[in-house]
């Protein structure tokens, strides 16, 4: 039986943890809660009301604050915590994790301090730990559905193919099939900026734009984020898959996304500290527009998306000014 420890019990993690359940393969799974309260109200009452209602957590699901406790024998750490959190958890789980774990990055996101991909953050804080050891879980899935078991395809990503392919038959559940993927880079940058698109798209239904907006926004949206991942070192075929534009149609279009929902009130005027008090979790694009930025201008690539949506959140820019500024850019060959 392969142990296995989920840092974080927020709803995405809280749904690895259900999958991991339903695995063809057997797991014992420790889920690890940063808030003892919530650590407390989940082995009590066998559910995570806070962000996931109404799904049981199985017997082989043991919740629990301790760190060490929860990382102890585990030859799988899972990590699902916001990407400014992942250093401080990854630091202080170090001295805990076996030199042979194999550790899951399923947070997509940029350090905010550091614009480091969060396999980086991983290396960084674990001394231990081998980039061969080192994989990314990423693809369109919103935590809510794969809970409720709804058909979804998601990439596990990691230099080393055995590796890959030995996480796809760990996590591989009825329902939730995973495609292997070695271009790591490429996928970490993916689940990254299609957060700040997911934001544009949300800021033009804010707006009342119809769907000729979007469709304009989707497609220039992923030619952005190639430009970048490509100029970075990543593969353009992973761009066009699970990773990239699966994920952007996904965030872009459905209702279950923070970041699109953040986009939508921004459209309507609310201002940005006000939409995020009210919000329960957390909306990844906000915090990465001014990684993107920087590593765009150290590599001369031009991002005008998210150039205003970085204008949007941070400057004040206002979203009809933001859509007039791209619209009045000099014309271009596609």
């Amino acid at each position: 039986m392969t142990r296995v420890a989920i840092l974080g019990a927020g709803i995405w993690g809280t749904a690895l943890s259900l999958v991991l359940s339903r695995s063809l393969r057997a797991h014992e799974i420790a889920l690890w809660a940063r808030d003892t309260g919530l650590a407390e109200e989940m082995r009590r009452k066998r559910e995570n009301v806070s962000y996931l209602p109404g799904h049981v957590l199985p017997a082989q699901i043991r919740v629990t604050h301790d760190l060490g406790e929860a990382l102890s024998g585990a030859t799988i750490v899972v990590g699902a915590m916001p990407s400014a959190h992942a250093r401080e958890v990854y630091c202080a789980a170090a001295g805990r994790v076996g030199s042979r774990a194999t550790i899951v990055s399923a947070t997509k996101g940029l350090e905010p301090a550091t614009h480091a991909r969060m396999s980086e953050v991983i290396a960084q804080s674990v001394p231990t730990a081998s980039a061969q050891r080192i994989a990314v879980l990423s693809g369109p899935s919103f935590a809510l559905e794969v809970a409720q078991g709804a058909p979804t395809a998601v990439v596990v990503a990691s230099p080393d193919a055995s590796l890959a392919a030995e996480l796809q038959e760990e996590f591989a559940a009825p329902n939730f099939r995973l495609y292997t993927n070695d271009d790591i880079l490429g996928v970490e940058l993916a689940g990254a900026m299609k957060n700040v698109m997911a934001i544009a798209a949300g800021t033009c239904q804010g707006l009342g734009l119809g769907s000729n907006s979007l469709a304009a926004l989707i497609t220039r949206g992923l030619a952005e984020m190639s430009r970048l991942a490509v100029a970075l070192g990543a593969r353009h075929e992973t761009l066009s898959g699970l990773a990239g534009l699966g994920d952007l149609v996904l965030t872009c279009n459905g209702s279950l996304s923070r970041n699109r929902r953040v986009g939508i009130e921004l459209g309507k005027g609310r201002l940005l500290p006000e939409i995020l008090s009210g919000m329960h979790g957390v909306a990844e694009g906000v915090g990465t527009t001014a990684a993107l930025l920087t590593l765009a201008r150290e590599n001369k690539i031009e991002l005008p998306i998210t150039e205003q949506v970085d204008a949007i959140l941070h400057q004040g820019q206002a979203p009809l000014e933001a859509i007039r500024a791209i619209m009045e850019r000099p014309q271009r060959k596609e």
